[in-house]
């Protein structure tokens, strides 16, 4: 249940110079931040690294004895609504959906809380947690301690493991060309989002699609046989396929029209409320677009995502087919 905001000072919202995963540092920059960390050597290791950092995929998996892969991710963002109930679902939701992308089942999460401490109560922070941990559970997954420090902006995310078959992985690097792509949720909560931040207005739908778990998809992308899937989030549709593609060596096709968005995304499009992160991710990959629509298009589908849904290289229940991939081309995206 989400809480009576009139019993905390102001808006949380206020506290953050951006919200939710708008607030990724851009891919180009974090690309080259991390280059000279790829195929670093490792002494004795414990475990076989089977997905790492060099195409940057949705978590790190390591194979152990028994033929188990364990799963390993975190993800913590500033506050992308005012509840703070709400918050800590979002985020909650949003850090298990890394290992859901591996195809994988969460087991356990730690917390990682920043917290203005002189600034906002204590009870504020407890109902983030209290928000989490109600996903968490909801999921399966324990919430084991975590770590805090005092920030003078408000942070909250999770640090998550779990595990998975090592041969029935999803992965970023295993598209084919001639397989669909489909999309697990709509976008579009970007500009929604930044709507809330700047005006206070709440979309409900964007709030439960924040929420909702992408457990549901991974198991049916598992089932059908799906080999190639990521989540989408903070570097948009087009960033988060650009990463795709280039990783699976092919290029995709994209017919906008079988996009879906959130209602209300559009208008707060025409209404200005676009994130600094989305202009980012759209700056990010147009060299790489043969783009046959509208510049507020592009945005729309360069949007910014905070726990958004599975992109997945193949067709799943009640998920809508957005494109398709191809052979590699002079454009890895081709948007139509």
């Amino acid at each position: 249940m989400a809480t009576d905001t009139a019993s905390f000072p102001d808006r949380l919202t206020s506290y953050a110079h951006g919200g939710g995963c708008a607030c990724k540092i851009p891919p180009g920059a974090l690309e080259n931040v991390v280059s000279g960390l790829v195929g670093a050597p490792v002494q004795d290791p414990a475990a076989q690294l089977i997905v790492g950092l060099d195409d940057g995929d949705d978590a790190a998996a390591v194979r152990i004895s028994g033929g188990v892969a364990v799963i390993s991710t975190a993800d913590f963002f500033t506050p992308v609504v005012d509840d703070p109930y709400d918050w800590g679902r979002i985020a909650a939701a949003n850090a298990l959906s890394d290992v859901y992308a591996m195809g994988g089942t969460p087991i356990v999460a730690i917390n990682l809380l920043c917290w203005p401490m002189d600034v906002l109560p204590y009870e504020m922070a407890g109902e983030v947690l209290r928000g989490a941990q109600d996903v968490a559970g909801a999921a399966g997954c324990h919430v084991a301690g975590g770590h805090s420090v005092d920030d003078p902006e408000p942070k909250y995310g999770m640090a998550v493991t779990g595990t998975a078959d090592p041969d029935r992985l999803l992965r970023n690097d295993a598209g084919r060309a001639g397989v669909p792509l489909s999309l697990t949720k709509p976008l579009g909560i970007g500009v929604l989002n930044s709507r809330h931040k700047n005006t206070g207005a709440v979309s409900a739908e964007a709030v439960e699609t924040m929420t909702r778990l992408n457990d549901v998809a991974s198991r049916q992308a598992l089932a059908a046989g799906v080999e190639c899937a990521t989540d989408v989030t903070g570097f948009g549709l087009l960033g988060h396929l650009y990463k795709m593609a280039r990783a699976s060596g092919v290029s995709a096709v994209i017919d906008s029209a079988a996009v879906p968005y959130l209602e209300g995304a559009r208008q707060a499009l025409a209404d200005g409320f676009v994130s600094g992160g989305t202009r980012r991710n759209l700056d990010w990959v147009r060299p790489h677009l043969d783009a046959g629509v509208s510049e507020d298009e592009l945005l729309l589908l360069a949007d910014a995502q905070t726990s958004g849904g599975l992109l997945v290289a193949g067709e799943i229940p009640g998920a809508p087919v957005i494109g398709e991939l191809v052979p590699a081309d002079d454009a890895a995206i081709t948007i139509r």
